[in-house]
């Protein structure tokens, strides 16, 4: 695949640009690259403080302006009624690039603070006229109460409540003396009265009668209404309390023990004309307040209304100009010539696309000084990017989370968007439970534009990103199920079976009637005694038969990797000798499995052989195969020469590469050269490293020198090659037997498929009336719901990790590098989801 035809086969071409770029459009021009979304700038002010760079100030405004859109946010979040929120997509939206940019900005800034200024001003007052409504109420309460508390007085017998401690003499005269003066006790006493948290009422009770020793009379009663707190929204109950004593200094106690625990006191006058003027006074300024307070707060909720028209192009706005200021410190400043430098990577075959987008930003500036664009030549690893669509992203994203690709390596991503889903489906494989996440990802494709745009949370939103993989999923467990013709643990007889079943003295037993099944599994063997036998042999051959496939395939993709990158010395001393080890030894195995399959043992005179104990023997006695364990004729020969190779592979690999890259060493040794580290002599450049330094490289050219290229001495890459060897050799071994986990996971769903059936189902399917209708539909639902949570969304998580070790280990460990570096671009695009997330 040349690099003129991009594709996912390998990342993208990159390029190392320089830009000059006039102070006049600096700022239009980064805005356009941030739109065009291809542009990876690095920083050339690498030692230079973030504090000392040139753009600080910029940065600083709109930071502030970034904290006063989020108060704003916040405002509109914690409202009780909903705040609606114009969309971006349906905004106006704010012209920030060309002349008039500037003043748009000021404008931006200026109405941002009178906003703020505004709201913050009626959060201010509507918090003062709360508190002052919650005194008012209290005072209400406290009048209310205590007015009760006068009148029963008058009317009745006042119990009266004497110390805990019996030793402790009353203040308040004994019961005959009352009776003598039923009236004294209401005016011969002092009172307090207040409002206090009911969580506090027995502490300060118990406080007042250890610190008064008992000369008090209290009563108290609760409000019923919670009081609410403006600011935080956390309701409070509390209680009103009246506490009778005699004397100015007890008074006081009562005072300093009631404010210590946060009560509230209110002067109430002993007089009842006086109570009942001041219950009238403060129900009717409680009236005119509640009226301000509502005032109040219809024109805070119209200030975030107007907000919340704006709020969305503000946060755009405010995030998108903070980002291109802060790109802008990353640019070198030309005092000679009033430019700035810039340096990135960009994709080859946008470079086009960047010059004209830089041709734009100079026409919507309005000026004639035009950016530059100049292509550098480094030697530096450019990042990796490969170019994705909806339908490809989920299974990039999937093999970059395991690391990302060396430059132009071979991208297994490609390859991922069969393999992956195929090996989840033979885990997964069944015709029922694979429609239902079919259908599943099909809703969420059919809805997929409106779901793009609002936030899913964290588990719909993941399922909602791999929808492709999912429908993909469905699709490839719709065809392994028709394969092991499986439907929610039932058989389909699609075609005529290949087997009779005649009753011989009530013993069942399957006869061969000529027919041949077309395709997958012969729906006779469900249900049979030893089917689950035969389907145990059939699942975990075909795993070692994928397996096998899999790996070799994944090998095979080290080829193009060493033609790419001019490495022949690896496809000799590495790629071959691994081939031939790998299918010396798996390859025989997998071809014995298809020959065993092929054979109609009914007509031999011999059992058929295990494999397993063939491939064991076939190392430990080589050459030596038993008749009745002979597969097929000269197979003692062919193991002989099969086992030879895979030994000869062993020090070919371990050898070759260090043997070829010493005598390269030795070679340019004698030629005289020297590494990089040594300067006894003086420097010498080439014709191509001057040019280059002279069209104005000199900065590529010093990173590249500062640079430390790793050298490894001999010792270094003999260690490196036998572990190399070490790893190889072993996990071809235990990643074989690793993709046995495709026959253990397939036949753990059968099972389970089979026995969810048979424990509600199978029980009520038989069942007649309208009791036998109301139990079917019971337990379909119940049966449906535990399909759907059990064996689509437990059991195809289990088989998706399973799948993705499958890839990340057993396939990539055989080519993959992984050491390269992601592109991350300057995109307002891929801003932009990420504030929706």
């Amino acid at each position: 695949m040349g690099d003129e035809y991009p594709s996912l086969f390998r990342s993208e071409q990159m390029s190392l640009v320089q830009l000059y770029i006039p102070t006049e459009v600096a700022h239009d021009t980064v805005a356009e690259l941030g739109e065009l979304g291809n542009v990876q700038f690095k920083d050339l002010n690498p030692t230079v403080n973030p504090f000392q760079r040139s753009f600080v100030g910029e940065i600083r405004r709109f930071e502030d302006m970034a904290r006063r859109v989020r108060f704003f946010a916040s405002q509109i979040e914690k409202e009780k009624d909903v705040v609606p929120i114009r969309p971006l997509y349906d905004s106006v939206p704010l012209i920030t690039v060309g002349p008039g940019a500037a003043h748009n900005i000021d404008e931006l800034d200026v109405t941002l603070a009178e906003h703020e200024s505004r709201l913050l001003n009626m959060n201010e007052s509507y918090k003062t006229l709360s508190e002052r409504a919650r005194e008012l109420v209290e005072a209400r309460h406290v009048l209310r109460e205590t007015a009760v508390f006068f009148e029963k007085a008058e009317t009745q017998q006042t119990d009266i409540r004497t110390s805990f401690d019996d030793s402790s003499a009353p203040l308040l005269q004994h019961d005959d003396r009352e009776n003598q003066y039923p009236s004294a006790v209401q005016f011969d006493l002092e009172f307090v009265a207040g409002t206090i948290d009911r969580a506090r009422i027995p502490t300060f009770e118990r406080v007042l009668w250890r610190v008064l020793r008992g000369n008090l009379y209290m009563n108290h009663t609760d409000i019923t209404e919670p009081f609410v707190d403006p600011a935080t929204g956390s309701e409070t109950r509390k209680n009103v309390f009246v506490i009778f004593a005699h004397g100015d200094a007890l008074l006081a106690k009562i005072r300093k023990v009631a404010e210590s625990m946060g009560a509230t006191l209110y002067p109430i006058d002993a007089n009842a004309a006086k109570r009942f003027d001041s219950l009238r006074e403060v129900t009717a300024r409680l009236e005119d307040l509640q009226t301000i307070l509502y005032n109040t707060g219809v024109n805070r909720r119209s200030e975030l209304k107007r907000i919340g028209e704006n709020l969305a192009r503000w946060q755009d706005v405010v995030r998108k100009e903070k980002v291109i200021y802060e790109t802008m410190n990353l640019f070198n400043y030309d005092v000679r010539w009033k430019t700035l430098i810039a340096e990135g990577w960009c994709p080859t075959r946008d470079i086009s696309m960047i010059q004209s987008a830089l041709r734009h930003a100079t026409e919507e500036s309005g000026t004639n000084v035009v950016p530059i664009l100049h292509e550098l030549h480094t030697s530096k690893t450019p990042p990796t990017f490969n170019r994705t669509n909806k339908f490809t992203e989920g299974f990039q994203t999937i093999m970059d989370s395991y690391g990302i690709a060396t430059y132009q390596e071979v991208n297994p991503g490609l390859f991922a968007v069969i393999t992956f889903p195929f090996l989840f489906a033979v885990m997964f494989g069944d015709i029922g439970h694979g429609c239902i996440i079919f259908v599943a990802a099909l809703y969420m494709i059919f809805k997929e534009k409106k779901w793009a745009k609002i936030d899913l949370g964290e588990i719909v939103g993941q399922f909602f990103f791999g929808r492709y993989i999912i429908l993909l999923m469905g699709l490839f467990s719709i065809y392994t199920g028709l394969i092991y013709n499986d439907i929610f643990s039932k058989s389909l007889h699609i075609w005529h079976s290949g087997w009779n079943f005649p009753d011989n003295n009530g013993t069942v037993v399957g006869v061969s009637n000529g027919h041949v099944y077309p395709f997958g599994l012969d729906p006779g063997w469900h249900g049979a005694d030893n089917g689950l036998v035969f389907t145990n042999s059939y699942k975990m051959k075909m795993a070692v038969v994928l397996g096998v496939i899999h790996m070799t395939f994944a090998l095979c993709l080290q080829l193009p990797n060493h033609i790419k990158f001019k490495r022949p010395l690896d496809i000799y001393a590495n790629f071959v000798p691994q081939m031939i080890f790998f299918q010396s030894i798996f390859g025989y195995l997998v071809v014995c499995i298809l020959y065993k399959w092929s054979v109609d043992w009914s007509t031999r005179s011999t059992e058929p052989p295990s494999l397993l104990n063939m491939l064991i023997a076939m190392f430990l006695t080589p050459g030596t195969v038993e008749p009745h364990t002979q597969l097929y004729p000269g197979q003692g020969f062919v193991q002989v020469i099969l086992v030879l190779l895979a030994v000869i592979c062993v020090p070919w690999m371990l050898c070759m590469k260090p043997y070829f890259q010493w005598k390269e060493m030795q070679q340019i040794q004698g030629q005289g050269y020297v590494g990089l580290g040594h300067h006894n002599g003086p420097r010498e450049s080439s014709d191509e490293v001057l040019e280059i330094e002279e069209e104005g490289n000199g900065r590529v050219i010093v990173e590249e020198m500062e640079e430390e290229h790793e050298q490894h001495d001999f010792g270094e890459v003999i260690i490196h090659q036998v572990i190399h060897t070490i790893e190889f050799s072993l996990g071809c071994i235990s990643h074989t037997a690793s993709y046995l986990r495709l026959w253990a996971l397939s036949l753990a769903h059968a099972q389970l498929s089979e026995v969810l059936w048979s424990m509600t189902l199978e029980g009520v399917l038989g069942m007649t009336g309208i009791v036998g209708i109301i139990a079917l539909v019971i337990t379909l639902g119940f049966w449906f719901s535990l399909s759907v949570f059990i064996l689509c969304i437990m059991e195809g998580l289990s088989a998706f990790l399973h799948a993705l070790r499958l890839h990340w280990v057993e396939a990539n460990s055989k080519h993959y590098q992984g050491e390269g570096y992601s592109f991350m671009p300057l995109s307002f695009a891929k801003l932009e989801e990420l504030s929706r997330e």
